[in-house]
């Protein structure tokens, strides 16, 4: 499958996107994966992207699709990608479309996760990660503890409330998503590409995308 997942922060798009690659074999791929990765390796992209980010910019927009293109043409992309988180803005959505036409790929889908805002305020709110960076284990307070003495029950690290899941980090983030992002769902309804998904169950939803793209 080749589909873009769109949805507020909380809605859940990480933890569909891990079903779906367990699902047929495509593989998830955010913007901030694909930025750590490039540096990580060293790439002239990564290096250029590395500059940004340390002095605390936005990587622009010409260099994150120069990178999102050399993943796209990693093997493992040919099986089928979920975009997680990407595009964030129209401009970002327009440059992927000439991309994917560069390529020769079309999409299958664009779905949007729709989770009302209580529902992820308290989510995130109630969220807490593995502090050891190449764990970052996600749990919750309420559905999946950590340990009783608040560590991690994989690699044994201290979990931590995140500084952008406080209940004001969040409501700013989410004012920010409807500013930029959520006009993505009319740029892709116009494009006939989108639909809608209205679940609190991950698994109700990763049957629905199947489904679509089947």
């Amino acid at each position: 499958m080749r589909i873009v997942l769109l949805g507020a922060p909380g809605a859940g798009k990480g933890t569909i996107a891990k079903q779906l690659t367990a699902n047929d074999g495509s593989v998830q791929i955010s913007t901030g994966d694909i930025l750590r990765g490039a540096v990580k390796a060293g790439s002239e992209l990564g290096k250029k992207a590395q500059g940004y980010m340390e002095r605390g910019d936005l990587v622009p927009d010409s260099l994150i699709m120069d990178i999102m293109e050399a993943r796209l043409r990693e093997p493992d992309a040919k099986k089928g990608f979920i975009l997680d988180g990407f595009p964030r803005t129209i401009p970002q959505a327009e440059a992927l479309k000439v991309l994917l036409q560069k390529l020769g790929i079309k999409l299958d889908t664009v779905v949007d996760i729709d989770v009302p805002r209580a529902v992820i305020l308290d989510r995130l709110t109630t969220r807490r990660t593995c502090s050891n960076p190449d764990c970052q284990e996600i749990y919750n307070v309420k559905s999946k503890p950590a340990s009783p003495e608040g560590k991690c029950l994989k690699c044994g690290s201290p979990v931590v409330q995140r500084a952008d899941e406080t209940e004001e980090a969040i409501s700013i983030r989410l004012a920010t998503y409807n500013e930029k992002t959520a006009p993505l769902i009319d740029y892709y309804r116009k494009e006939g590409l989108l639909k809608t998904v209205s679940s609190l169950s991950s698994d109700e939803i990763v049957k629905e995308i199947v489904r679509v793209v089947k």
